[in-house]
Order: structure tokens, then sequence, then C-alpha cells
């Protein structure tokens, strides 16, 4: 067989398009596919959401590959552990309370699963703003990676979305866009984000899950973003409060938009 570079090249060009064009106009839309985001957009897109995700980086996971100080283990909670059941995930036994997974295992087959079920994920781009109407989050606007990494003067597009997630871990990136652009008063104490506090994995795993909830209107916090919005510990390489973010805005979202 004789292959054609310029096919091969029609046929990801094409293909790209119109996956992209499709994702234009959704339920949810996601920023970040860390373990909470990949988790969220896995339970949406099976309940029948058109979900997609943005990734600003070429590989998905966020923290997860890593486990703790690049030993790729993690641990998980006993109210967590089903969640890697869900996903098919194998886990061992530390001791009472506490069970281990490879994280290699956990990111690839969340990505994976999550994909099969029907998320859209894109990478390599990133939410340089958001669209706002009315002041309510009504969609994102999205630009190449390398055209942020380079400074480059280059215009973006806008997607619109029923529903934003702030996925982003750490930096919370969509909620301080929104409070430093759009003058809308977040959901917090201070009406603005409160920033995470130092690390307690036993109070920051309980705090993540109640924190990962509505922002403002039309902007949800999940998973380590959910902290750094709400005020609340960081809990280091413990992902059970992450898994059970995820399930939570997505439940959360699925009965909202039904």
């Amino acid at each position: 067989m004789h292959l054609d570079e310029i096919k091969i090249s029609r046929a990801i060009i094409e293909s790209y398009n119109k996956k992209l064009v499709d994702a234009l106009d959704v339920d949810v839309a996601i920023v970040g596919a860390g373990p909470a985001g990949m988790v969220c957009g896995y339970y949406l897109a099976k309940a029948g959401k058109k979900v997609v995700l943005f990734e600003r980086k070429l590989s998905v996971g966020g923290g997860m590959w890593g486990g703790g100080i690049m030993f790729n283990e993690i641990v998980v909670q006993e109210k967590a552990r089903g969640i890697l059941d869900e996903f098919g995930i194998k886990s061992r036994r530390y001791e009472a309370g506490y069970y281990l997974a490879d994280s290699i295992e956990a990111v690839s087959t969340i990505c994976s699963k999550a994909v099969k079920a029907g998320l859209k994920i894109f990478n390599l781009i990133s939410v340089e703003d958001v669209m706002v109407r009315n002041k309510e989050v009504k969609g994102l606007v999205l630009n190449w990676s390398a055209v942020e990494i380079a400074k480059l003067h280059v215009d973006p597009i806008t997607m619109r979305a029923k529903v934003v997630v702030d996925a982003t871990g750490h930096p919370a990136e969509v909620a301080r866009i929104i409070e430093r652009k759009s003058g809308i008063r977040l959901n917090t104490k201070t009406g603005k984000t409160m920033g995470e506090e130092s690390m307690w994995a036993e109070a920051g795993e309980e705090i993540i899950v109640k924190n990962s909830k509505a922002v403002c209107p039309g902007l949800y916090a999940c998973g380590m973003c959910a902290n750094a919005v709400f005020g609340g510990p960081r809990m280091g390489p413990i992902f059970g409060g992450m898994l059970l973010a995820g399930e939570k805005v997505a439940k959360d979202l699925i009965k909202k938009l039904s």
C-alpha cells in the first residue's frame, strides 16, 4: 500500500476540525485534566451529558502521575476505594483504611474510561478568559498553549457551555480570571478566592469534597481548586478526595442539567 503524506495530513485536519467545532456548544466544559476533572467528565459523559475538557499541557493527569516525591504510588482512603473499583483500577490494602494504587495505572485508566464514556479531551489548549453575560459564566475563551507560552499576539476563539467547571488545581485559574476581570462576587466569605492553607491531609480530604460546589452563576470548582477558592488545607499525595470531588460535582450537575 502506498502511503500519501497529504492524505494523512488531511485526515488529521478534517477530523480535528470536526471535533473542535462540535465542542463549541456543550452542556459542561471542564478546565484541567487532573484526576478530579477527568472523574467529573467521566460521570457526566456516562450520564449522557455533552461534556468537553480542556488541558493546557501535552499530557493529562495533573499531579497524580508522580504520586509523592516522584514515587509513582498513590494512597486513597476507604471512602474513595469504590471509585477505583468503578474504573477497574487495582488497589492493595496497606493497613486499615489505607489503600495503594499504581499512579500510572490510575491516570491511564481514568483517562481511557472517561474518553470511552464520551468525554472529549482537548490537550494543548489554554483558557485565557471567560465569556460572561449578565454576571453569569456562559463559556470559555481558548487559545493554543504554544501561543500562550511564546507570548504571541494571536486572538483566541470562544466556546459556550451551560456550566463551566474549574478543575485547574492549586492556581484556581478560571475563578481568578472571573475575580480579576468580571466584577462577579464569588460565593466565598470574602467574595474572592480565599487561597489554600498549609497541608493537613485529614481535614483537607473532607473539606475538598464539601468545597467542590458552585463558585458563582455558571461556574463550579472541583478538586484542589475548590480548596484554593473557598479556603482549605492541601492534602499532599492522597488522592481519594480528588476522585470523590469529581464524582460529587458530576452528580450535582447531572441533577442541575436535568
